[in-house]
């Protein structure tokens, strides 16, 4: 079985090469560079593709992401109809997601900003009050795989959660409350701090925008793990300066890397992280291809 490994931003072949030779010696992962026959390459192996990456091979079988996302995938012009698309879903991927949303989540509601401020000029200064988990109501925008991990851990911490999801979920969570398309004002309207992990589609891309920010309760904050095709940039910048918002955490952003000059570098009240809220361990990509392959039907 062969595949082909490509990205525009990463060099896939040299990340996860070693990792399906050990994991999945059935499988042999070539650079483009590296393919003598297009017509016998099985799948692709991408996150960020190229927009021709596809067009080479006539007899794909599938497309897999080496991430959550496959925004980038289902747009790239050159995938072909009807070769299924598949992300990772391991639940080691939740896990971390779980994790990087309460340390989030933490730093906001316990002030911890200011508390590194205070370090910088030897101060000491504590902030009392107000640091019970239930003082701090919790919405999270999508609840699929990362959704669900981020509540059930910060129900365990004990925070009030709400879930945003345009569907019900099939197996609802005990002790979330779910809103759907229709209740979003009010969904907003209750979140004291919110944690976005929806895709990036042609109905979320913008969606956080003046409008949507505003409907937020005053002194809100915001948790952005999603896609930066999502967020209003100057949008959030105006919430911030205004007081509306408290503070905001970005994970993703619609230039990566975030270009130096931008003012979200130097923002007091923004804390920024280079698209790392859940990185998928190698072995465990080169598993799941290896193993959604052997579902798959013949050529």
């Amino acid at each position: 079985m062969i595949g082909v490994a490509t990205c525009s931003r990463l060099d896939i072949m040299e990340l996860f090469g070693p990792v399906f030779a050990r994991i999945a010696p059935g499988i042999e992962l070539r650079p483009p560079g590296g393919v003598t026959r297009p017509e016998e390459v099985d799948f692709v192996l991408t996150f960020l593709p190229d927009a021709e990456a596809f067009r080479p091979y006539p007899a794909l079988r599938a497309i897999f992401s080496v991430g959550a996302g496959t925004d980038a995938i289902l747009a790239c012009p050159s995938r072909p109809d009807g070769v299924p698309v598949f992300r990772v879903e391991e639940p080691d991927q939740a896990q971390q997601m779980a994790g990087f949303a309460a340390f989030h989540v933490l730093w906001h509601h316990r002030g911890m900003a200011h508390y590194v401020a205070c370090q910088r000029k030897a101060h000491w200064q504590r902030n009392l009050g107000g640091f019970t988990p239930r003082a701090r109501r919790i919405g999270i925008l999508g609840m699929g795989h990362m959704g669900q991990g981020i509540a059930r851990g910060l129900l365990a911490l004990g925070y009030p959660v709400a879930g945003y999801a345009r569907r019900p979920p099939a197996a609802p969570i005990e002790g979330v409350a779910y809103f759907a398309e229709a209740a979003r004002d009010d969904f907003l309207a209750r979140t004291d701090i919110l944690i976005n992990v929806l895709p990036l589609t042609p109905e979320t891309e913008g969606l956080i925008d003046a409008a949507f920010l505003a409907k937020l309760p005053a002194g809100a904050a915001l948790i952005h793990l999603g896609r930066g095709g999502h967020l209003d940039e100057d949008a959030l910048l105006s919430a911030l300066e205004s007081g509306h918002l408290s503070g905001a955490s970005l994970d993703v952003f619609r230039t990566e890397p975030l270009p130096r000059d931008h003012p979200f570098w130097s923002h007091p009240r923004i804390l920024v992280t280079p698209h790392v809220a859940s990185v998928p361990e190698f072995e465990d990509v080169a598993r799941s291809v290896r193993d959604r392959l052997e579902t798959l039907p013949e050529r």
